[in-house]
């Protein structure tokens, strides 16, 4: 089927440096479809020839980079939880006596449809992988990633002690690379102060890299000027010459830093082959979390600064509805909402949108920032204005294909 998409407005980052301009902001554009991919990407030239999208914001198909499809809406069956991480982490431990195969499949199959409503098209998921054995989740996550159109990554969330012993760090590695059942495996560890061990970081990062796996860390997940972690992978994967992509989340413990160290250590992630990912929504609920104490910190990771220096950075749901926060819905918008309160972003349509849309810079060779060639998966956004948005979320969306009845339906009701 072809299609003509006529008047969108298309985020900055997302087109070519020539595209033209007025009045500072880009053209809207034309897309023109078919089969379900994207043939060609024009300004618009004033007279509309396809559907006028009448200057909807648009958007690719989303991204989720950091969710917890094992643990996910298990919140109502913990009962009271001590505030803060290792809480959390307790009361997790505590329930995965519950999770069968079919406990898993319900929890985690609810969670991949409320992300696909949301128009999320690409979502990596942390598996808690706690002896040298695949977890039940692993097999679990995998059947599902076979059952959705939606592409599904899974990562193994090692403790760093287990990778300490390079012969179990080896084994785990090669489970990984040895499974093409699974869409995506990538090799993950929980690297905190309370684990942290150099000699497990080097294991880790070499296991990897012999493997061919990419990584992806829960790193410096605390408000600790002491925390290290993230300083020594990026030293270490310059020093190595990683061949792979190694996604760091949280990195709260950046904000803590003096100015001078937290640079310097800015500047060796961008000199890595790093992505950021910030979890604005756990982070602000678990650091300085005391009893009966409004927090006094944010917890969130140095994204400006970040930014500043050409460092990919993601923003994600992390944990929905269990130990780690109550709330959530995997709605990557609703995330971006929260990050522009929380790290005071501006310019959110233009540049920061693609915090939720660059499944590139989690290392997928086969994916590209561009539409053009690409599958037509969109999200039509209800507003035309970019300085506010994302005021409303209200979406629309087309995944290869449309059905120009449903879909001019809803551009009647744009403003």
């Amino acid at each position: 089927m072809a299609l003509q998409l006529d008047n969108l407005r298309l985020p900055a980052w997302l087109l070519p440096a020539n595209w033209p301009r007025q009045s500072g902001q880009p053209l809207r554009a034309r897309l023109d479809l078919h089969e379900g991919r994207i043939t060609r990407v024009q300004p618009a030239n004033g007279q509309p020839s396809g559907l006028d999208c009448k200057g909807a914001l648009a958007l690719p198909g989303l991204v989720e980079p950091h969710a917890h499809l094992d643990k996910t809406y298990t919140r109502r069956r913990l009962g009271a939880i001590t505030p803060g991480l290792l809480g959390a982490i307790e009361a997790t431990h505590a329930d995965r006596a519950l999770w069968s195969a079919d406990d898993l499949r319900q929890r985690a199959s609810r969670a991949i449809e409320q992300a696909r409503c949301h128009g999320v098209t690409h979502l990596r998921t942390h598996l808690d992988w706690w002896s040298a054995e695949p977890p039940t989740a692993w097999a679990v996550i995998r059947e599902l990633a076979q059952d959705t159109p939606m592409h599904l990554e899974q990562v193994a969330l090692v403790p760093l002690p287990l990778l300490t012993d390079k012969a179990q760090a080896q084994r785990i590695a090669r489970v990984l690379a040895c499974d093409t059942q699974a869409p995506r495996t990538v090799l993950g560890a929980f690297i905190h102060s309370s684990n942290y061990s150099v000699e497990g970081v080097h294991h880790l990062l070499a296991c990897a890299a012999d493997a061919g796996l990419d990584l992806d860390l829960h790193i410096d997940e605390e408000l600790s000027a002491s925390a290290c972690g993230l300083a020594t992978v990026a030293r270490a994967a310059s020093a190595m010459a990683f061949p792979g992509r190694i996604v760091c989340s949280h990195a709260c413990a950046l904000s803590t830093y003096p100015q001078a160290q937290a640079q310097t250590t800015l500047d060796d992630v961008a000199r890595a082959p790093i992505t950021l990912v910030a979890l604005p929504a756990t982070n602000l609920y678990l650091q300085d979390a005391v009893h009966d104490r409004t927090p006094r910190l944010r917890g969130l990771t140095l994204l400006k600064e970040a930014r500043a220096r050409g460092i990919p950075l993601l923003l994600g749901s992390d944990n929905v509805q269990d130990a780690f926060c109550p709330i959530g819905n995997y709605d990557p918008l609703a995330t971006v909402q929260l990050a522009v309160l929380t790290a005071q972003l501006d310019d959110v349509f233009d540049t920061w949108s693609q915090t939720v849309c660059r499944a590139d810079w989690l290392g997928q060779p086969a994916s590209s920032a561009g539409l053009l060639d690409n599958v037509a998966n969109l999200t039509l956004l209800h507003s035309s204005d970019p300085y506010s948005w994302p005021a409303d979320t209200t979406r629309s969306l087309l995944r290869g294909e449309c059905v120009p009845d449903t879909f001019n339906t809803y551009l009647r009701g744009l403003p």
